[in-house]
Formats: C-alpha cells, sequence, structure tokens
C-alpha cells in the first residue's frame, strides 16, 4: 500500500513539473560593446575616453569600418559599422578618442572563458557568437519567472565576478522575445517578460526592433503610417505575405504577436571554410583578381591539409562597389583535397562570373564545403 502511495505522489509531481516546464524560459545574454569592452579591461585607462574599436581593410590609412564603439564614442555618434573617416570626423575635436585595430584572438579568449561559465547555467546553450548565446533554463527554473529573474541576476554577477565583463540578458518564453529584450535595457540591463506581458511589452516598441527588419523594411512600413509593433498587428497575413513573400510575411506576423517556436538547440558545426579579402583598389581585371584568388585558394588548402579533409564545392563571393554580394559556386566530380583542383575551379568561376560583371568588385572570396573525412575524427571550424 504504500508502495502504490508512493508511486502515486511520483507521478503526481511528475504531471506537475511537467505542467511548469511546458512554459518555456529561454534567455538571451549579450556582452556589452564587447570589443571595446574587452580593450577596456586589459587597459582600464580607457574606460573614461570615447573608444572605437575598427576593422582596418587593406587599402591602409582609415580605409575600414568601426566594428563596435563603447558608450562614450556613442555618444557621439559613432557606431557600428560606420566607416572609419566619419568616426573620426565626428570625433575630431576629442583629444582623448582612442581608435584600435581588431584583436580577434584576444577577443575570443575572452570569449571562451565566458562561454564556459554561461554554460553551466543553461539546460541548453546555444552559442551565437563571440559576444552572444541564447539559454534555455526552462527545467532548473520550473518554468517559474521568479526564479527565472534570480538565476539571471546570479549569472550576470557570476560573469562580473570571474571575467569582470558587463552583460545584458532578456528572458522571456521563446528566443524571439528575448532577444528584444536584451537589447531594452543597456548596458548591464535584465529584462524579463512574462506570458502575460509579452503583448504588452511588444506594443510600443519601434517596428525596427524585431529581428531581421532592416531599414529598407522600415521605410515601407512608416509609408504605410505604421510605426510601431503595435501598428504592425493591424496587417493580416496576407498583406504581409504579398509584401514579403510567404515565409517573411508569416515570420513578421507571428513576431509582431511574440510567437517563435524554434528551440534553443547547440550550434551546428560550421559547413564551410571561407576566406575573403578587400582588394588594393575596386576592379573587374581578372588579372589582377587572380593573383588574390590563387592566394585565398592557397590560405584555405593550408587548414583543408591540417584538418585532414576533403571537399566536393568551391565557390567564390564578390562584393560589389555598392556593397552588395554576388556569389557563384560548383559541385565537383569526385571530393579532392588537391590545389590545384581547388584554383583551377575557382580561376573558372571567376572567368565566368565577370562575363557579365557590371559593377566593380571591392572584395573577393573564395569558400569550399561538402566535407569528407580522410580519416579518423576531426572538428571542422570556420576558416578566416
Amino acid at each position: 500500500m504504500i508502495g502504490i502511495k508512493s508511486l502515486y505522489n511520483n507521478v503526481i509531481s511528475k504531471i506537475i513539473l511537467e505542467k511548469l516546464v511546458s512554459q518555456r524560459v529561454i534567455f538571451h545574454i549579450d556582452f556589452d560593446y564587447f570589443y571595446a569592452q574587452c580593450e577596456e579591461l586589459r587597459n582600464p585607462e580607457l574606460k573614461t575616453k570615447p573608444v572605437a574599436v575598427c576593422v582596418f581593410s587593406d587599402r591602409g590609412g582609415d580605409s575600414g569600418a568601426i566594428a563596435t564603439a563603447n558608450y562614450i564614442a556613442r555618444r557621439y555618434g559613432v557606431k557600428s559599422g560606420m566607416p572609419i573617416k566619419f568616426a573620426k570626423r565626428k570625433l575630431e575635436d576629442v583629444s582623448e578618442a582612442v581608435f584600435l585595430p581588431t584583436d580577434f584572438d584576444y577577443y575570443s579568449e575572452v570569449s571562451e572563458n565566458a562561454m564556459n561559465l554561461i554554460r553551466k547555467y543553461a539546460d541548453v546553450f546555444e552559442y551565437v557568437g563571440r559576444d552572444e548565446a541564447y539559454l534555455d533554463v526552462t527545467k532548473r527554473t520550473e518554468g517559474n519567472f521568479a526564479k527565472a529573474a534570480h538565476l539571471a541576476q546570479q549569472l550576470k554577477n557570476s560573469i562580473r565576478s570571474n571575467t569582470k565583463l558587463s552583460s545584458t540578458i532578456g528572458a522571456s518564453t521563446n528566443k524571439l522575445v528575448s532577444k528584444i529584450a536584451s537589447d531594452f535595457k543597456k548596458p548591464d540591463g535584465l529584462t524579463v517578460i512574462e506570458p502575460d506581458k509579452i503583448e504588452s511589452f511588444l506594443g510600443s516598441l519601434p517596428i525596427k526592433v524585431i529581428p531581421g527588419i532592416g531599414n529598407k523594411s522600415e521605410e515601407k512600413f512608416h509609408e504605410m503610417n505604421l510605426q510601431t509593433i503595435s501598428d504592425l498587428k493591424r496587417l493580416d497575413v496576407f498583406s504581409l505575405n504579398s509584401l514579403f513573400g510567404r515565409k517573411i510575411g508569416t515570420y513578421i506576423y507571428n513576431a509582431a504577436r511574440g510567437i517563435d517556436d524554434e528551440p534553443v538547440s547547440p550550434r551546428a558545426e560550421p559547413i564551410q571554410y571561407s576566406r575573403i579579402i578587400t582588394l588594393k583598389q575596386d576592379t573587374k581585371d581578372f588579372e589582377f583578381l587572380s593573383k588574390d584568388l590563387e592566394q585565398l585558394c592557397a590560405d584555405i588548402h593550408e587548414a583543408i591539409v591540417r584538418d585532414n579533409l576533403v571537399f566536393k564545392s568551391v565557390g567564390i563571393q564578390f562584393v560589389q562597389e555598392d556593397l552588395s554580394n554576388r556569389t557563384k559556386s560548383r559541385m565537383l566530380k569526385n571530393p579532392t583535397s588537391s590545389l590545384e583542383e581547388l584554383k583551377k575551379t575557382a580561376l573558372q568561376l571567376l572567368k565566368e562570373s565577370l562575363e557579365d560583371q557590371k559593377l566593380l568588385i571591392r572584395r573577393l572570396g573564395v569558400k569550399v564545403s561538402d566535407f569528407s573525412e580522410v580519416a579518423g575524427q576531426v572538428d571542422i571550424t570556420r576558416f578566416f
């Protein structure tokens, strides 16, 4: 009798727990102004100065763009993606302004230490990039958002005490709302949006906070006198599909209502190696481009040999003078690790692409994919 009663209690407890965890609790964590913050960590004197971390191009001088800027620099209008020359103009009267080149090896080291710590707080961990990740914490919080808020604060405190990084966390029932929530209060913020608060939270926000809504889409909505997510909800799914196509239109319709069923899942291994450079000058001359293309092939080939791989797909990429992208790829008959085959295919793709190339080319890239292992296990990592 005791055994039956114990079993009954266990079953009831399990049912209650399953009911609790049926409501997901998802964190999106974002390290604040990450590259610039890393530079402040190794040189604390920078914390009181405008700091911009720059991706300098191969052309020398101030050619390139801002990777990220600290919040002091942002007050002067400096932001990610801005040409370095424009950023320097905005800060030309600020004598203490600092412009630094990127140091990705260092940033990756800082990120890895923080990510290893974050993993310990997750039921499921999804790495997004050096400065952000998603965590499914449904089980350890039992679907309880009060517990989730406490756990998120513990995580922020742990990151700060162990890595000295400041971070912002958004928490809600799915990845979409959690990401929007993490952008709501920065830096060093924590925003928890419970299920019954999602509609009111999203309603007053501008449409552009929805991930994937770019400037052109935002302009289109503004032309229709739609400014906020609440305004956006006036459009039915058929209208959105006619404007953006079925896939994107349906996404926008659901996003405006805080609907997102995508699970947090461990990041899949990259499926290609790629290498891209900024050319010394904008051009579409085959002879000029072929020299850089062959060097890119040689760089990628080193990684292929190192990881004991063969590939079956080769592709090239153009970033054109108007910053638009163009790609062309080809599947080989048989897998290979031959440098000569890689160069031959890439050069042929280049020649074919240039036949109808109208714009000058600013950046040139090569990629290989569809890998097989020659022998043993390998860890495929993206090659830059």
